[in-house]
């Protein structure tokens, strides 16, 4: 599906996002127009989902990030379902990951500082429905976050 051509554009736009088609075309020896029909196409075929800006959230004053390990009843029907509607609609909640094994979700949770946790933690962790257990584990350190895939 994706040629050498694709790869390095892809390559290319992992380690800068902000390079625009007319940058790529020349860095790949394209010519504009096909720079972005490969960009298009890539798009379309969903190889390519966005372009983000990454946000270091602890310059904006979020000093706390906790993974909390859920485990939920799964006797009630459609406790995943619910449980993960409920879970998008807190903001705090970064990520949401779900597991086979004896953790069903995994929730990334940031706060300002442990008070702010201490309430997000009470009034919207703890009322997300069918919760049969949960354990946090308090971030200390990022050692490697990279999204960069290997092409």
């Amino acid at each position: 599906m994706l040629d050498d051509t694709d790869r390095r554009l892809l390559r290319l736009l992992q380690s800068d996002p902000t390079l625009t088609a007319a940058d790529l075309a020349e860095r790949t020896a394209l010519s504009a127009a096909r720079c972005s029909r490969r960009l298009d196409r890539m798009q379309a075929a969903g190889v390519i989902l966005g372009v983000e800006a990454v946000i270091d959230w602890a310059v904006l004053g979020y000093a706390v990030e906790v993974s909390l390990r859920v485990t939920l009843d799964k006797t009630q029907p459609r406790a995943f379902e619910a449980f993960i509607e409920a879970a998008r609609e807190v903001p705090e909640v970064l990520e949401i990951q779900t597991f086979l094994g004896r953790v069903d979700v995994r929730l990334s949770v940031i706060a300002r500082d442990m008070t702010q946790y201490q309430q997000i933690y009470r009034t919207r962790i703890l009322t997300l429905p069918h919760i049969a257990d949960i354990e946090a584990l308090m971030q200390i350190s990022r050692i490697k976050s990279d999204e960069m895939l290997p092409i």
